[in-house]
């Protein structure tokens, strides 16, 4: 079974592990633990990884003495599924309700808005 059939959601705390991970890549539990908010554990940092793995929301290397973590789906992907998911259930699937709540609740950039631009113009075919 893959992770995309599961639809498994990480929570709040698994998603601050993802983030270690997309940024640093491949980690140890040690190397996860060093970006992580002052005052987590290292046993609660590893118990997290341990359940994600078991969710399938990291794979574990364990060829060497010490585990390697890695996040088992691309930012964007993650980014995608979680929005789908709140799409359907807090806008009832209409992307144009969550754009304009993104938008009027986080002012966005000259640079951010830009891209929606340029992003609203190749939905458009211009």
């Amino acid at each position: 079974m893959t992770l995309k059939r599961l639809r498994v959601k990480p929570t709040e705390a698994e998603l601050g592990i993802l983030r270690v991970l997309w940024s640093r890549g491949p980690s140890s539990v040690r190397q996860v633990l060093d970006e992580m908010p002052e005052g987590t554990g290292y046993t609660t940092v590893l118990k997290l990884l341990q359940i994600m793995s078991d969710k399938g929301l990291v794979e574990r290397e364990e060829s060497e003495r010490k585990h390697i973590y890695t996040a088992a789906l691309a930012e964007h992907e993650t980014q995608r599924q979680l929005v789908g998911d709140l799409l359907e259930k807090a806008f009832g699937g209409s992307a144009q309700k969550l754009v304009l709540s993104a938008l009027s609740t986080h002012k966005p950039s000259a640079k951010e808005l830009s891209e929606i631009r340029n992003l609203l113009d190749s939905l458009e075919g211009k």
